[in-house]
């Protein structure tokens, strides 16, 4: 195992990598803006190291200040979390010529699955089905040419990136040159490339992933699947595992061509190949996260298997927890505690943390950077805490989700606590039978006029 790993991270899952170090025994080592110099993970550390101001492009995204963070400290390795550089091609080859095991992915991997038009490519060559939609980056004129074979809605998307930006669904010919030029734009502006491609918009579809861990060298592990069809702009708010969707032969199918996939690439690692499945149990590939993922925890509950410390023991060549697939037991639910206002259309709402009391008691976990007298910054990701429970079945399960987020008390700026709570008594929730279209704004405006 390492003995000095740099964590280029902050929030909470800095927090989470700090403590799968402690737990096998390797030192961990903080880097912070100005903004977070009174943070958990730079407490939680056995070191920090002050990086730069508080604007990400100046520290937790500046390649040059994280490896000389990691070389003078004499780190061995460097885990990049999620978001910012987790899956930076750059990055990732910095550390290796730097001497540092980058605890991922090759570059050359991240590079391909980082380019959506090569991973559709690489996921064809490997078998697995693929939203129909362009080959590759699509001007105009092809766009408007695939809209009318493949029919509307469809969707437009950035090549080069990911998490809803670049991306616009396009309902009729007359929305298609104006949301064509807005996506491109945006995808330049989040990803210095403003090329798009085009896919078909599944109607009625659900957003299904199966977590994954490579060896990189042809072992992997698959660990069952997450639906995460709950989401706002994209961005997820609730997820659970296993999907109340997906049948034991349904999730074989899926394990399998993620298998594949991986076996295609040599991954190595932990990483997360998403799919969409419409409403009649057909599945199709649309991207490949080449990192954990913030909904990690559910995989943990169910699995048994932590895969924080599995991402270390891949990186340190002791290899996988088992090869095939991994036995799944009882349910988990995880809902995201972001610092939003769900009034004002999510607004991002930073302000000091007055009171937090988490949920307790048995199958109930928490995973968050937050203390009582933090002051939540403006400059990074709106994520708070997230809340999960396990229990033995998809009911006790809600039912010990109902009582935690009863006992959840965060004060001092808004939160999508409440929504939560929403979401997790209606009835397209406990009935299991949502999609991605579930939190569209009329179903959000009912659910807000309930709270």
């Amino acid at each position: 195992m390492f003995g000095r790993i740099l964590i280029a991270n902050r929030g909470e899952v800095a927090v989470r990598i700090i403590r799968a170090c402690r737990e096998v025994g390797t030192e961990a080592i903080a880097v912070y803006s100005t903004a977070d110099q009174d943070a958990l993970h730079v407490r939680l550390a056995d070191r920090a190291v002050h990086i730069g101001p508080p604007a990400p492009a100046a520290s937790y995204l500046n390649i040059p200040s994280l490896i000389a963070a990691a070389t003078t400290t004499g780190c061995d390795a460097v885990h990049p979390g999620w978001g910012f550089l987790a899956e930076n091609v750059a990055f990732a080859a910095a550390c290796e010529d730097n001497d540092l095991v980058f605890i991922g992915p090759r570059p050359e991997t991240i590079e391909t699955m980082g380019d959506k038009v090569a991973a559709k490519a690489a996921m064809a060559a490997a078998g697995l089905p693929l939203v129909p939609g362009s080959n590759g980056a699509a001007g105009l004129e092809d766009t408007k040419r695939l809209a009318h074979e493949v029919g509307f809605p469809i969707l437009l998307k950035a090549a080069a990136g990911g998490g809803g930006r670049g991306m616009r669904l396009v309902e009729t010919p007359d929305e298609l040159e104006g949301a064509f030029q807005t996506a491109s734009s945006e995808a330049q502006a989040a990803f210095s490339d403003g090329s798009l491609y085009v896919e078909k918009a599944l109607v009625d579809a659900r957003h299904v992933e199966i977590q994954v861990l490579g060896d990189g060298e042809g072992g992997v592990l698959t660990l069952g699947e997450r639906d995460c069809s709950i989401q706002r702009r994209h961005q997820k708010l609730v997820e659970e595992a296993p999907s109340p969707a997906v049948s034991d032969e349904l999730r074989a199918e899926m394990e399998d061509a993620a298998s594949r996939a991986c076996k295609a690439l040599t991954y190595s690692g932990a990483g997360t190949l998403e799919f969409l499945l419409d409403a009649g149990g057909s599945f199709y590939f649309i991207e490949m996260n080449t990192r954990l993922q913030v909904e990690h925890p559910v995989t943990e509950l169910v699995t048994g298997i932590d895969l924080a410390r599995a991402q270390l023991s891949i990186a340190a060549g002791a290899g996988l927890p088992r090869e095939g697939r991994a036995p799944i037991a009882g349910h988990a639910i995880e809902f995201r505690i972001n610092a939003e206002d769900p009034t004002r259309d999510f607004l991002p709402a930073p302000g000091t943390i007055a009171r937090f009391r988490p949920a307790l008691g048995p199958g109930v976990r928490i995973d968050t950077h937050v203390y009582e007298g933090y002051t939540v910054p403006p400059f990074y990701d709106s994520l708070l805490a997230k809340l999960i429970v396990w229990a033995e079945d998809r009911p006790a399960a809600i039912a010990r989700a109902r009582r935690a987020l009863s006992e959840f008390e965060l004060e001092g700026v808004p939160t999508t606590g409440g929504l939560a709570m929403d979401i997790l008594e209606s009835e397209g929730f406990t009935s299991g039978r949502y999609t991605t279209s579930f939190l569209s704004e009329v179903a959000l405006g009912a659910l807000q006029g309930a709270a």
